[in-house]
């Protein structure tokens, strides 16, 4: 099974990210399956709060939302990275 995790526009995917990323067959494909812009929007969401415990909830809210079809975070401006 290979582990590649694709990546955003402007953004990298971080070490805890990818974990969550690869933990699940079904994560890594719906992750895989979402266009450079979209996975940008994910990564720039998840890295973007300052707490540490708010951040795993952002990674843990993204494995569940991709899996039921989201394509980006609910009610997000949008990175301003791009």
């Amino acid at each position: 099974m290979s582990q590649q995790i694709a990546i955003g526009v402007v953004h990298t995917v971080s070490v805890d990210l990818r974990k969550a990323l690869t933990s699940s067959s079904a994560v890594r494909d719906a992750w895989n399956g979402l266009t450079p812009l979209a996975r940008n929007e994910w990564i720039c969401w998840i890295t973007s709060v300052k707490k540490l415990e708010t951040r795993r909830d952002h990674i843990h809210r993204l494995c569940k939302d991709i899996l039921e079809g989201k394509r980006r975070p609910c009610c997000w401006p949008g990175c301003p990275h791009r």
